[in-house]
């Protein structure tokens, strides 16, 4: 991912993704892109902020590069660095350095795992300046016209150790999202999974029970994206209730009680 050979054409997404708006946050988006404000999205895990970011990009027709952050990445992770190859030392872009030279929007999901200092680089871009420094390269990117950044993280998961300093937080517009309404939920689960309406009900009527224990001994709730995976292997053939323990109950909890209640929130509903 050199600085002489990217074709922003890559980035581009061709096909639609589904996106099903919950109430105006499609027409907010398209006002903030339209004056370039950097925008963090929270809301918890799989509700759909992945996928809204990716319907924006491909609704706006510009590239999308993504970058899922964790704790070992560093500021060249982001940024690039100096690489030797048979011809000598060569520099590559990272990725945000990339999308401020194509005019890309750039997506840093789940930002508060990277390291505080890690996140420091993006300041310059996100305010009047809109550049980025390449300290090691001795060079200052003035970012393209089209460029946006965008982060967005799980308030539920913030803590002292994980959580975006007021300086890196004040430099961006914010939208919350959360899970769809049940109808809402039901419309996306039948779509995505190809089940049927009726067990799309079921499976939602359950996550809503479970919701209702977060904690209360679940750290989250089940995720409109579970319920697409239990759709699917439901569509597929598998039995239901297996279908629902390997997808809604196994990953959210190791709790024998927790498990129990929710088994037997699943037996009521498709036992």
């Amino acid at each position: 991912m050199s600085e002489t050979t990217v074709d922003p054409k890559q980035y581009i997404i061709k096909d639609e993704p589904y996106y099903e708006a919950i109430d105006s946050e499609i027409e907010l988006y398209e006002s903030a892109y339209a004056v370039r404000m950097p925008m963090m999205i929270k809301g918890p895990t799989g509700c759909g902020k992945s996928r809204f970011v990716e319907h924006m990009a491909w609704k706006l027709g510009k590239p999308l590069i993504s970058v899922a952050c964790n704790e070992d990445m560093t500021a060249s992770d982001l940024v690039g660095r100096f690489l030797l190859d048979k011809d000598g030392t060569k520099w590559q872009d990272g990725p945000l350095t990339t999308a401020a030279r194509i005019g890309a929007i750039c997506y840093l999901d789940e930002i508060v795992e990277a390291r505080q200092d890690t996140t420091v680089v993006i300041h310059p871009l996100t305010d009047h300046r809109r550049e980025l420094p390449l300290d090691k390269k001795g060079e200052l990117i003035k970012a393209h016209p089209d460029f946006q950044l965008v982060i967005s993280y799980n308030p539920g998961y913030q803590s002292l150790m994980k959580d975006l300093k007021q300086s890196t937080k004040q430099r961006f517009g914010g939208m919350d999202f959360d899970y769809p309404e049940a109808d809402l939920e039901v419309q996306i689960v039948t779509k995505e999974s190809g089940v049927d309406q009726a067990t799309a009900e079921k499976l939602v009527q359950i996550a809503h029970r479970a919701r209702n224990l977060k904690g209360h001994g679940l750290d989250e709730g089940i995720s409109t994206r579970l319920l697409v995976y239990a759709g699917q292997l439901i569509a597929s053939g598998v039995d239901a209730q297996a279908a629902c323990s390997m997808t809604m109950i196994t990953p959210l909890t190791d709790d024998p009680d927790m498990r129990d209640t929710l088994n037997a929130a699943v037996q009521t509903f498709l036992g």
